[in-house]
């Protein structure tokens, strides 16, 4: 069973803000997902604090 939880970024490239579908079901994880408007390649960072929340960091993929 997956598990989404709709956030909202800052395109790292563009500045636009997006909403978008995490995969919190496990972490930490990585992945690559284009922006909606400049389709530019964005890092999504996900780790879990000590208390169980989910923290989501973007970053371009030239950092």
């Amino acid at each position: 069973m997956l598990y989404q939880r709709e956030t909202f970024i800052q395109c790292p490239y563009c500045g636009e803000t997006l909403d978008v579908l995490v995969d919190d079901s496990s972490s930490p994880q990585s992945y690559y997902e284009d922006c909606s408007v400049c389709c530019a390649p964005i890092l999504f960072l996900l780790t879990e604090d000590e208390f169980g929340e989910l923290h989501v960091d973007v970053k371009r993929d030239d950092e």
